[in-house]
């Protein structure tokens, strides 16, 4: 019985893995699903995981939001944006990401993932954009500024992927040992 827990806790973790792309707080999802396996299965059953583990996982955790707003700051800041460019650039990612993923549906599951992630870049460009236009600014830096805000959504949203998969792998490996 404790491999089935252990098999569905991983099939939960990859699902909020995924859902990091479409910008939900999946890392997190990832930490309140081991927290609650944690709570529910016995210490002594062969597939526990222990509280030092959910430690490191809330840790990375921390670390994935922390690069994604950096990232997601500083190429909006370093361009000159405004804090309207910022907000309307979040918004439109988040829409992206949502719109992304229905028009990637013909291709399953990538096509899905990689729509999301690509239109939640456009999203924020397309924000960004809008905000500084609405702000006054020219076209050209309006343009650079959104051009900055797409490229740090995207590395935002890859540097938080990469570290839900790094805490699927130490849960995978807590599993184990």
């Amino acid at each position: 019985m404790s491999f089935l827990w252990a098999f569905l806790l991983v099939v939960v973790l990859l699902a909020a893995w995924m859902l990091t792309l479409l910008g939900v707080p999946g890392n997190w999802l990832i930490v309140a699903a081991v927290i609650v396996y944690v709570l529910f299965v016995p210490p002594e059953s062969p597939r526990a995981i222990d509280w030092t583990s959910v430690f490191v996982l809330v840790v990375l955790a921390t670390v994935g939001e922390l690069l994604e707003f950096v990232a997601g700051a500083l190429g909006v800041t370093k361009a000159g944006g405004s804090h309207r460019g910022a907000i309307l650039a979040l918004l439109g990612s988040l829409a992206g990401g949502i719109i992304g993923l229905f028009i990637g549906l013909p291709i399953p599951v990538v096509g899905s993932l990689l729509g999301a992630v690509l239109l939640a870049g456009v999203g924020a460009f397309t924000g960004a954009v809008l905000g500084e236009q609405w702000k006054g600014r020219g076209l050209d830096d309006s343009l650079r500024i959104g051009h900055a805000a797409f490229w740090g959504r995207l590395f935002g949203t890859v540097a938080k992927t990469a570290l839900g998969a790094a805490m699927i792998a130490t849960t995978i490996v807590a599993l184990i040992i």
